[in-house]
């Protein structure tokens, strides 16, 4: 897919190759290049919420920040974030604000309205899409919201393109006073490719503004006008993109394929697979289509085969454009692709072989002799999680109860797995204490547990609890507190009192919120202390129990950081002589460090992290630290 890659090329690891010199060629993963795209134009401010894809574009800018002068933050969420860099636009100041996909549906509100009112300077949307749901709930093409905002998408079909793309959307913001979308993908994101550097503007990081409520201030008089200005400027903008030279065709013949983003790097290749001729009608900026290219592109084809990620949002517009054109030829696209999961280099050769009636198969796998054995994901060694869970549990087994567990997202998802089944629907972010609303009122005959992540909380949590005080909705909200926004690399929010640069922030307490808007008890407890953690889940529950609205905070640092800096340490191992094989530790605890050998459990030395939480919950007190 990408070439000409080189191992003797330099990495992006750290600053030095992010900000080495014009000219140069250094290997970059496409969200680096994405970063180095906005360096180089300039930007003055980003802002983000963590989420896989999207991460890295934020956290490169984050270490260059002081550097190079720009105002970098990670938001509690992504409409904070959005408005954040949405009101730099407005002050004259180039920005940037990144998201995943579903992150932009919690950014969807300001983004309506910022085509309206456009902006003063350079003002990209990042949004990282995630085909085959590799790390998401859902797998939704956010080239929709292009056509659904009038904002125009631009695609990229490597690093290269990603961080070109990324100059050049925030060039045509500034210049056509619009906010851009960039849509990246996965393979584009997480990718490393050989990128070459261009010069670096210095940073625009101070602006003004001017008072102009008639231009900012969306009052429905004003938003009518705005909506007329913005049907011009869409057309002016579709012409501007007609003459985008990433924008393109290649090469000639009676098929015409029309790729877009990474369909364009798999369809080079496949055309040289099978060796067919054929008119490529590259395309990188898929909302709005360029119309005048796509009206040359088209002249004496009898066949438009088009090649996309997800949702045929290509092949709609350019069926429309046809059929104004009154040209009939075939088209192909989604009937042959199809929509669901990734595309792959054996879905488009497949579909390409069909259009040109060449043959081709999918090569046969060769399977291994012995098929390894499935891995499910889990949760780490000395994962506090997991201890919480297991208290969670033993307290439901104490108590009688069966609850309803309101999940949310988060590496804690995994508690959906056995033993522990304390997941019983997750759906959004911050959708536990939310749909636990619903729950509380519907469900009499069961206590509700909303279980949220310690980021997540901050994030989407606190309206959904302002309600369950309010309303009066019972439920138990266990908040897990281990001190980072751990799924999505460890970038801090402000629970952890640090800012995106490193530089200290303002510790925001979340017992200390939950006691301030009324709940009727809240509680703090380390999980590693089952003893003390059983006694405060159980009153929780009583709490509940009685109409009550009870926030437990299960605080203990995560564990692969805590022994990543020499926090957490040791080795434990099993007495033979005091173990009565129980099997509570492997059965209930499921910790991957403990297995069973010779009818014993045993601690495997090299996964252990030395929690002790084996030794907390083991009834004759049969394990011991031996370093």
């Amino acid at each position: 897919m990408i070439r000409g890659c080189s191992k003797n090329l330099p990495r992006a690891r750290g600053k030095h190759n992010i900000l080495g010199e014009p000219n140069t060629t250094v290997l970059l993963l496409g969200n680096e290049a994405i970063a180095r795209g906005a360096m180089e134009y300039g930007i003055g401010f980003a802002a983000a919420y963590p989420g896989t894809p999207s991460s890295e574009v934020v956290e490169t800018l984050s270490s260059v920040a002081n550097e190079l002068g720009i105002y970098v933050e990670w938001s509690v969420n992504e409409k904070v974030a959005f408005e954040s860099a949405y009101a730099a636009a407005m002050s004259g100041v180039p920005s940037l604000t990144a998201m995943k996909h579903v992150g932009l549906n919690v950014a969807a509100d300001p983004l309506m309205t910022s085509a309206y009112t456009g902006v003063e300077a350079g003002f990209i949307i990042i949004t990282a899409d995630d085909p085959y749901m590799h790390s998401s709930q859902n797998e939704q093409d956010n080239r929709w919201y292009g056509l659904h905002a009038y904002i125009p998408v631009l695609e990229p079909c490597d690093p290269q393109e990603a961080k070109d793309l990324t100059y050049i959307g925030l060039e045509l913001s500034e210049k056509l006073h619009h906010p851009f979308i960039l849509r990246s993908v996965t393979r584009v994101s997480h990718v490393r490719a050989p990128v070459k550097l261009g010069i670096m503007r210095g940073s625009r990081a101070i602006g003004s503004f001017p008072r102009n409520p008639g231009r900012w201030a969306v009052i429905p008089e004003n938003a009518r006008k705005m909506k007329l200005r913005l049907l011009e400027k869409w057309r002016v903008i579709e012409s501007n993109l007609s003459e985008l030279p990433y924008n393109r065709i290649e090469g000639d013949g009676k098929v015409l394929i029309v790729a877009s983003g990474i369909g364009y790097a798999y369809t080079s290749e496949a055309v040289e697979t099978l060796g067919v001729e054929a008119k490529v009608l590259k395309i990188a900026s898929p909302v709005p289509l360029p119309k005048r290219l796509v009206e040359k592109a088209v002249e004496g084809v009898e066949k438009v085969l088009i090649i996309e990620e997800c949702d045929p949002v290509v092949e709609l517009q350019l069926k429309a454009l046809l059929k104004d054109m009154d040209l009939r030829v075939e088209v192909y696209g989604e009937n042959l692709l199809g929509r669901r999961g990734e595309l792959t280099l054996d879905r488009v050769l497949e579909s390409m072989a069909k259009v040109f009636k060449v043959p081709w198969s999918i090569p046969e796998l060769i399977k291994p002799p012995i098929e390894p054995p499935p891995r499910p994901p889990i949760l780490c060694p000395g994962c506090p999680h997991r201890a919480t869970f297991y208290v969670l549990k033993m307290a439901s087994k104490r108590l009688k109860v069966d609850p309803i567990y309101s999940g949310d997202i988060g590496c804690y998802s995994l508690g959906i797995q056995p033993p522990f089944n304390a997941q019983d629907v997750i759906i959004e972010m911050g959708g536990s204490i939310g749909l636990a609303n619903g729950f509380a009122h519907t469900v009499k005959e069961r206590p509700v547990v909303a279980i949220i992540g310690d980021s997540t909380f901050f994030h989407a949590g606190l309206p959904p609890l302002v309600n369950a005080i309010y309303n009066r909705a019972p439920m138990l909200i266990i908040v897990l507190d281990n001190e980072t926004t751990a799924m999505t690399g460890f970038q801090p929010h402000p629970g952890t009192g640090v800012k995106a640069d490193g530089s200290p922030g303002k510790r925001v307490c979340i017992e200390c919120i939950a006691r301030v808007m009324g709940a009727d008890y809240v509680d703090v407890f380390d999980p590693y202390n089952v003893r003390t953690a059983l006694e405060a889940v159980e009153k929780g529950f009583k709490v509940v129990m009685a109409g009550g609205v009870a926030v437990l905070v299960a605080r203990r640092e995560c564990s692969l950081n805590a022994a990543r800096s020499g926090r957490l340490s040791g080795v434990y191992q099993v007495d033979t002589l005091k173990c009565i094989k129980c099997m509570l530790c492997v059965n209930e605890l499921a910790c991957p460090a403990i297995k069973v050998e010779k009818g014993f459990p045993k601690v495997v030395e090299n996964l252990c992290v030395g929690c002790g939480v084996c030794n907390e919950i083991c009834p004759v007190k049969a394990f011991s630290k031996i370093r």
